[in-house]
C-alpha cells in the first residue's frame, strides 16, 4: 500500500489550534490503531507537524485530511506526497 507524507501548517493562532488538538489527536490515534499512520508528532517549534499515512490511493488520503478535526475546525493547511521510500522500506511494516 503506498505511503504518503502529510505535512500539516498551522493557519490560526495557538488558541484556536489548541481547542481543536485533543480531537486530532484523537483521530490520529484511531488511524494508528488500525494500522493506518505510521508515524506522527508535531515540528519543533511547534508550527504544525506530519505524519506518514498508508493509503490505497489519493482519494483515501483526501478523505482522511477532510475527516481531521484540524481541517474541520479551518486550522491548518495541509501539504500531501506519495513517498517511495529507498532505504529502509521494510521497516515500515
Amino acid at each position: 500500500m503506498p505511503v504518503y507524507v502529510i505535512t500539516i501548517e498551522y493557519t490560526k493562532p495557538m488558541p484556536e489550534v489548541e481547542a481543536a488538538t485533543a480531537g486530532h489527536r484523537a483521530y490520529l490515534k484511531e488511524l494508528f490503531e488500525q494500522g493506518r499512520i505510521i508515524a506522527s508528532g508535531p515540528f519543533v517549534p511547534r508550527t504544525g507537524g506530519m505524519l506518514l499515512l498508508r493509503a490505497a490511493d489519493a482519494a483515501e488520503v483526501t478523505a482522511v485530511i477532510e475527516a481531521d478535526p484540524f481541517h474541520r475546525q479551518q486550522v491548518a493547511r495541509y501539504d500531501v506526497r506519495e513517498w517511495s521510500p529507498t532505504f529502509g522500506a521494510e521497516r515500515l511494516g
